[in-house]
């Protein structure tokens, strides 16, 4: 790659070689499938396909809290998609997202299959679905909302801002980390903030807002994302590691982080999940994939 302090953009950019880095093997400049390949669909009315990044993580740990709270009509089935493999451009899955991201949801529940894709879209559809996880309250439901689209379009800044070019770029490029790193510590302190004048994100009550900033923020302030809790300095947020450790020790909390997960320590994999009693089997059969 050429020297970055030398690079003049051409007039008409043009995709004809790698771009390099961790994800070089599955980024590509057009959308629509690359293969044919059909999804498989279990037992139950509510269909996941994702995989246990932190947008993944949003909605399994939703589906288990809402379980926790005796939904029992959220019992679904996970089903791994393996993104470093290009799953996420099968017929199947575009049909459902036509992004290509996961995570992407389809109910089966009703006469017609519901489709639902974008991590937010699918926290607040299951919230309205359920009648749970956000506040019936104008004010309160309003706040909420705030912070589920605050998070939406403050995670890009994290995640393929800061943590492309933190930790997966194939060339460390002071200018970029350092402009991403200063808006990461900015938001930071917008959650710090916000958590030294209330219990949650929305307000006295754990919600949709919460489940959908803690993968991304509440990992950072744990240090489990990009190896970057020193060089970001996580722990001066004292309200932020308050609220990060409440929600971490939530036992739906720790199995949602479980589902869909092929990396980490083997007793946290849950690699598909079909059934409540997975979570209770930890032998080898069950943290493999279900289907090649």
């Amino acid at each position: 790659m050429s020297d970055p302090t030398s690079y003049t953009p051409p007039n008409i950019w043009v995709w004809n070689k790698p771009s390099g880095g961790r994800f070089a093997s599955i980024n590509r400049p057009v959308a629509g499938p690359t293969h044919d390949k059909e999804l498989p669909v279990g037992k139950h009315p509510l269909q996941l396909y994702s995989l246990a990044t932190p947008n993944g993580v949003k909605v399994t740990v939703m589906f288990e809290e809402l379980l926790a709270a005796g939904f029992t009509g959220a019992e679904y089935d996970a089903w791994l998609v393996k993104i470093d493999e290009g799953e996420q451009f099968g017929s199947g899955f575009v049909g459902v997202n036509p992004n290509s991201k996961i995570p992407a949801l389809v109910d089966r529940s009703g006469e017609k299959p519901v489709r639902v894709f974008e991590s937010g879209a699918i926290l607040l559809y299951l919230a309205e679905k359920f009648g749970a996880f956000l506040p019936k309250d104008h004010a309160a439901r309003t706040e909420t909302l705030s912070w589920l689209f605050w998070q939406m379009g403050a995670g890009p800044y994290l995640g393929g801002g800061f943590g492309h070019f933190y930790a997966y770029a194939p060339v460390k490029i002071e200018y970029a980390i350092d402009r991403f790193a200063m808006e990461v510590k900015r938001q930071l302190d917008v959650l710090d903030r916000r958590l030294a004048e209330s219990e949650y994100l929305g307000g006295s009550e754990y919600s949709i807002a919460d489940m959908a900033a803690w993968p991304w923020y509440g990992a950072l302030a744990l240090g489990k994302v990009y190896g970057a809790g020193e060089f970001l300095a996580v722990h001066d947020y004292e309200n932020l590691q308050r609220w990060t450790n409440v929600i971490a020790e939530r036992p739906a909390v720790k199995r949602g982080r479980m589902v869909n997960r092929t990396f980490g320590e083997p007793s946290e994999q849950l690699r598909e999940r079909h059934d409540a009693s997975d979570f209770d089997t930890k032998t080898e059969d069950k943290r493999q994939p279900a289907r090649g």
